[in-house]
């Protein structure tokens, strides 16, 4: 290792010595332009309590740099510099051309570089130093994560929502209101001149994070997905529990992303039509309004018009006989579906879709999240609300979606989905983020009624693959069509271009965990071959990696 006395030595030798050039160098310098003192740490805490996992932290790095205007043999000072610090020496040569008393010649120098820079004795060149921002698991949460600009201030996910935090600018009040869902003051703590800003605990588990962006990289590779996100939460609290993208991307290299679009989160900062998983969403409204039962039946006519418009059931099948609700979920019947919604009358169906709150922001702590406020949906077309019952032309956010699921899953409260656990300021003071609970969208009954018929999906519908043995799955699959528009295509209609979908809880009448997998335009028919399989590694990598106990033998 690089000892401490030698760093002494070089900063003696090559800061504090030749002072005058550094003053001049931090007046050309946009780095030294403002001490804004270290940012805090992003942590998670892995499952079994031990030490936390570091996401993102500080790192100090060497650069060296010249005073170019003061040299006057630029050609031997760029031989020496290039064995020093092997680099070409034209390059050096022309970096040393600029009339200028910064001037950078290379960053991120070795020890051994240092080393040899102190030896050498050369004037006018020095060591600077600076703090980076060190992402050390690479690519992985990287859209929770974000990253730490060059302009100086975090960008999306955590770095970006939470920058004023890490950085220190502001601190927290326990207790209060305000877009974090409590008090931020300048200042923390009644100090100034804050130098280290808070660390984050997130509620991330590292493990299934993990787990879940490999099972997306096999899709990439197997499936050949476009694009997938992977959302697990705790149902009771709004925890979020693993949010995983593909593609992924470096935080420590996000300059060299070309495609910017890369950065984006899809669970949070892109809309998408659900299609039949959102059909427990349709059932649960007629429930809890009396309008029928699981057990109530009605007879598919195989394709309903609606103001010349015709509706299909996938592969326009028909289905004979009466059929009952908890079928028309088990088959994942458009037709159902839309008889379902009929029943319930426009006015309360629209009514309740707000309760559900897929007209706003979740308020979940990463930047820029957005919403829809599903304009077209919103006029009162027929064809309109009949299409939303079973997920087409209605436009929501992945979230959006594991908020409304959570409150199916756990009794009918709706739930803020939530990312950081706790926030240890620099005095060490830790405020606990509690979980923000919502009045009951539904009942207790409805949740229990459309849990089991959920179960059924999996126990007698399309979804068996999602069975766990020993345990009661509930889940839905959802297979929609991409619109032109959401593909930048001024064309009315939807492409041949699919997104698969499975949603789902377990155990499914007490339930510890929900999970979403989106996959765009696998290379399958349905989400039964795609979304479905993941979705069942995932619950029974939880169900045994958390050692929760089985429902049955």
């Amino acid at each position: 290792m690089f000892g401490a006395a030698v760093i002494s030595r070089l900063i003696f030798v090559q800061i504090i010595k030749h002072d005058r050039y550094q003053s001049l160098a931090q007046g050309q310098q946009k780095m030294f332009s403002e001490v804004q003192g270290e940012r805090g740490d992003i942590l998670l805490k892995p499952f079994d309590k031990s030490t936390p996992y570091i996401l993102a932290s500080n790192k100090t790095s060497y650069l060296c740099y010249a005073s170019s205007k003061e040299i006057e043999n630029k050609q031997a000072y760029a031989q020496s510099l290039s064995e020093i610090l092997d680099l070409e020496k034209d390059f050096i040569l022309k970096e040393l051309s600029k009339d200028s008393f910064y001037q950078v010649i290379k960053k991120d120098l070795t020890e051994k570089e240092l080393s040899s820079l102190v030896e050498s004795k050369l004037a006018h060149i020095y060591i600077g130093e600076e703090t980076k921002r060190y992402y050390p698991n690479n690519s992985l949460a990287s859209h929770l994560i974000g990253f730490f600009g060059g302009e100086g201030i975090g960008q999306y996910g955590i770095e970006g929502y939470w920058d004023d935090i890490l950085t220190g600018r502001k601190g927290f009040i326990e207790k209060g209101k305000g877009p974090l869902g409590f008090l931020i003051s300048l200042n923390p703590e009644g100090k100034s001149g804050v130098k280290k800003g808070s660390d984050l605990l997130l509620t991330i588990d590292y493990n299934i994070q993990f787990m879940a962006e490999k099972l997306l990289k096999n899709a990439q590779e197997n499936l050949n997905i476009e694009e997938g996100q992977i959302i697990i939460a705790d149902p009771d609290s709004g925890r979020i529990i693993a949010l995983a993208q593909w593609p992924e991307f470096n935080p420590c290299e996000y300059s060299k992303e070309e495609n910017l679009a890369v950065f984006q989160n899809g669970a949070i900062q892109k809309l998408f039509e659900p299609g039949s998983i959102f059909k427990p969403i349709t059932m649960s409204i007629g429930l809890e309004n009396g309008n029928f039962t699981p057990e109530s039946t009605y007879t598919d006519p195989g394709i309903i018009e609606i103001g010349g418009w015709p509706i299909y059931n996938y592969g326009k099948r028909v289905y004979p006989g009466e059929i009952t609700m908890t079928e028309v979920l088990e088959k994942s019947i458009n037709t159902g579906a839309v008889w379902a919604e009929q029943k319930i009358g426009h006015k309360k169906f629209l009514e309740y879709l707000e309760k559900f709150e897929f007209f706003e922001l979740t308020g979940i702590e990463l930047d820029g999240e957005i919403f829809s406020e599903n304009r077209n949906l919103k006029k009162g077309y027929e064809i309109n609300f009949a299409t939303a019952s079973f997920g087409q032309g209605i436009e929501i956010t992945p979230i959006q979606l594991i908020k409304a699921f959570s409150a199916i899953a756990n009794g009918g409260i709706l739930v803020k989905p939530y990312i950081v656990e706790e926030v240890v300021s620099p005095s060490g003071r830790i405020t606990k983020i509690e979980p923000k609970l919502s009045e009951s969208v539904i009942s207790e009954k409805t949740s229990s009624q459309i849990s089991a018929m959920m179960v059924s999906v999996v126990e007698n519908g399309y979804a068996k693959g999602a069975q766990v043995p020993g345990y009661y799955v509930a889940g839905k699959t959802g297979t929609a069509q991409i619109s032109w528009s959401a593909l930048g295509v001024d064309k009315f209609g939807y492409s041949d271009k699919t997104i698969q979908s499975f949603i789902g809880f377990a155990p499914a009448f007490n339930p510890r965990f929900l999970i979403l997998v989106k996959l765009h335009n696998p290379e399958t028919k349905t989400a039964e071959y795609s979304a479905l399989p993941i979705f069942q590694d995932l619950a029974k990598y939880i169900l045994d990696y958390w050692q929760i106990a089985p429902d049955y033998e």
